[in-house]
């Protein structure tokens, strides 16, 4: 029986991507809904990139790591769009193996370090409101380096333990993943294997890996409302909150859609696609904006920008 199954895993040369259940008449309509999310995501995180990397105001901790925010965003959802696109014109909506492992892979990759990422922000906030004194010397540059790396390495340990989990099933019921993009949870769907073990690396890395990042951003969360609520004057309490309300806003977003997703139960797996788009590609597209509106710095830095260009024009 064990050899029947690896034969049958080792058989699976592509899946297919079934994606939005819709009439063909739709696809059009979904293609140029995806193309003009894609296109604000690669011109809103590429343009704030460029903007934090240009102006020397934003040389600071809370940029350095919006600047990786933005280019973890602008490549997850480039792992998952295009090919979500090609499918909407190919007849086949076929997936190489490998290409389905590369898909696990990287989102994994991206989206769990973008969790540590958004920890780091919360940390970085946590320090600048209720230790300002010491910001300086305590978000140093090195600290700085170390949360990012740290945030991809952990992110890159998640992964390969997650897609090897995943890939170490047999695929034998079927090749159709009832989703636009490779992902565990449609793949588990799709195997004759017993899904203990795998199920038990998935919990085990959401208690060890994902949980402490929550805790980390609810804990210096607590922290900062209480310092911003002993603040006398309304206009201080405003300007705090301010500082805050974005970052807060891109975790609300990102971890409510995930949540969402993974606490859907698998006879709605229309629901899970939707959750899933939101946060593979409505976070990444929204993530600029919420911070170009509600940040007073980006918004100086990009009119500055803007001047310079049509100076030069």
């Amino acid at each position: 029986m064990v050899d029947q199954g690896r034969n049958n895993h080792t058989e699976v040369s592509d899946f297919i991507l079934i994606g939005f259940e819709v009439s063909p008449e739709l696809h059009l309509l979904l293609f140029l809904i995806f193309l003009l999310v894609y296109v604000m995501i690669l011109l809103g995180n590429i343009g704030m990139m460029a903007i934090i990397m240009t102006d020397p105001r934003l040389n600071t901790p809370m940029y350095f790591f919006l600047g990786n925010l933005s280019f973890i965003d602008l490549f997850y959802s480039s792992v998952i769009a295009p090919k979500a696109m090609s499918n909407f014109w190919s007849e086949s909506k076929s997936i190489s193996f490998a290409g389905c492992v590369a898909q696990v892979f990287l989102f994994a990759l991206f989206i769990v370090t973008e969790g540590f990422l958004l920890a780091s922000m919360a940390y970085d906030r946590f320090i600048a409101i209720c230790n300002p004194l010491l910001y300086s010397v305590q978000m140093s540059a090195h600290l700085c380096m170390k949360l990012v790396a740290g945030s991809y390495f952990f992110g890159c340990v998640s992964s390969v333990l997650q897609t090897s989990a995943t890939f170490s099933l047999s695929f034998c019921a079927s090749r159709a993943i009832d989703h636009f993009y490779c992902d565990s949870r449609p793949l588990q769907r799709l195997s004759c294997s017993d899904l203990f073990v795998h199920n038990m690396v998935s919990f085990t890395l959401s208690t060890i890996i994902i949980l402490p990042t929550i805790i980390v951003i609810i804990v210096s969360y607590m922290y900062i409302v209480s310092t911003v609520l002993k603040i006398r004057s309304t206009e201080g309490r405003k300007k705090a909150f301010s500082t805050c309300s974005s970052h807060l806003g891109v975790v609300s977003v990102l971890y409510g859609a995930v949540f969402f997703m993974y606490l859907t139960p698998d006879r709605f797996p229309e629901l899970s696609k939707v959750a899933s788009l939101c946060y593979s590609l409505v976070t990444p597209m929204l993530n600029p904006l919420i911070y170009s509106l509600r940040n007073k710095d980006v918004k100086e830095a990009l009119k500055k920008l803007l001047e310079k260009k049509n100076g030069i024009l």
